[in-house]
């Protein structure tokens, strides 16, 4: 295997390696050692490039995060008015819930690791208010609260439920929370 000064992206695989065995088989089986295995690299890699478990889960659910924000940035970032904004996060709830699996799983994952370990807190606290700085763009500070939470809802409510809910009844619970005096 390659040494670090001719891998330089063995930090970044490793990384990809952590989230994706994360997503396949959860948390809790991952180890040092099966995430060397799956990124390819020597098993002394894992503590060269990080202090221990918790600054590459903390690395790699930054990185997930980012992505997430990404695509809240993508459709929250054209609407020109408030409609086009309700449109735009009507189109975020089913994009996000009919899309990858492996996105549903690892926002769960990151949930559930936050609510047992207080410490991982900080990266969903952080997460929140990126995403509802791009809801801020269209809606007021409380309203964006409210659309971020409803947002998570219902992406996990459509993309788990056997008959999901259509785009109509998304726009109309964004409508409701978006109308002033509704």
């Amino acid at each position: 295997m390659a040494t670090g000064h001719t891998d330089p992206q063995r930090r970044e695989r490793i990384i990809a390696a952590t989230l994706d065995l994360i997503a396949e088989e959860g948390i809790a089986s991952v180890s040092h050692r099966k995430i060397a295995a799956r990124a390819a690299v020597p098993l002394g890699s894992m503590t060269y490039h990080f202090s221990g478990m918790d600054e590459l889960l903390r690395d790699a659910f930054t990185r997930f995060a980012d992505h997430i924000v990404a695509v809240f940035d993508a459709h929250l970032a054209a609407p020109a008015d408030r409609d086009q904004a309700r449109q735009a996060v009507a189109d975020l709830v089913h994009v996000l819930s009919e899309g990858s699996q492996r996105d549903l799983v690892l926002t769960q994952e990151l949930y559930t690791l936050a609510a047992r370990r207080p410490v991982y807190r900080e990266l969903t606290h952080e997460w929140m208010g990126r995403s509802r700085t791009h809801l801020e763009k269209h809606f007021d500070p409380d309203t964006a609260r409210q659309l971020d939470a409803l947002i998570e809802g219902l992406t996990l409510h459509r993309a788990l439920d056997n008959e999901p809910h259509d785009r109509a009844l998304t726009l109309e619970a964004i409508t409701r929370i978006t109308t002033p005096g509704r």
